[in-house]
């Protein structure tokens, strides 16, 4: 007999560190002694924040280097980085620290006073909803009427808090035997898309297999 599918939700507690960055040196020495929990904050707060807008955000790191700095080859270099392809917070922090070890020292320039960057952290408390689904077509019932924070925890905080390749849909579709199901879902960029979209495509797969 197979495990059902426990749902749960999360709620985030934003916290300042109290460092901040004047230009891309100081980002750097920044970057490199924050928590991972600040690297997880500045690259997937928007996703969650403004899951209602055009899809493609860019991460706080990149937003700053181009709007406050004017670094605009330097910024599309932090936006170009797939955060999908990295299993957890330190690998990522580590890509962006050789980005910016790379860039010229000499090309250093303060940013204008009161536009530094802060760097935030958060702590996030992961809270059971009363939902649980035995079957595909209880997951997609549930998956309807479950907040958005439910699926950004199970799409997104699963593979990084569990640093694996899949998350917490796959792994369950698998464990059912769905297989293909749980491989077609891994094909979908979640970060590419809205979360109410990635809602709408998610439950247009489940309810062709659960028709099946």
């Amino acid at each position: 007999m197979h495990e059902p599918f426990h749902f749960y939700t999360e709620s985030h507690l934003v916290r300042l560190l109290g460092l901040k960055a004047r230009n891309t040196l100081e980002l750097l020495e920044g970057m490199k002694k924050v928590p991972a929990s600040s690297i997880y904050y500045h690259t997937h707060r928007f996703l969650q924040q403004h899951h209602y807008l055009s899809p493609e955000p860019p991460n706080d790191f990149a937003y700053w280097l181009a709007n406050i700095l004017n670094l605009k080859q330097l910024a599309e270099a932090f936006a170009s980085v797939d955060t999908v392809d990295f299993k957890n917070m330190e690998e990522l922090r580590a890509e962006f620290i050789g980005i910016l070890e790379s860039y010229p020292v000499k090309n250093v320039v303060d940013c204008p006073e009161g536009q530094e960057f802060h760097f935030m952290a958060c702590k996030t408390f992961i809270l059971p909803v009363q939902y649980v689904a035995h079957n595909l077509r209880e997951f997609a019932d549930i998956l309807r009427r479950v907040s958005v924070n439910s699926l950004y925890f199970h799409i997104f905080e699963s593979r990084m808090r569990l640093e694996r390749d899949e998350n917490d849909f796959q792994a369950w579709f698998r464990s059912i035997g769905e297989n293909e199901l749980a491989q077609r879902l891994s094909r979908l960029d979640p970060y590419t898309i809205t979360l109410e979209s990635l809602r709408g495509q998610i439950l247009e797969m489940v309810m062709k297999y659960a028709e099946h």
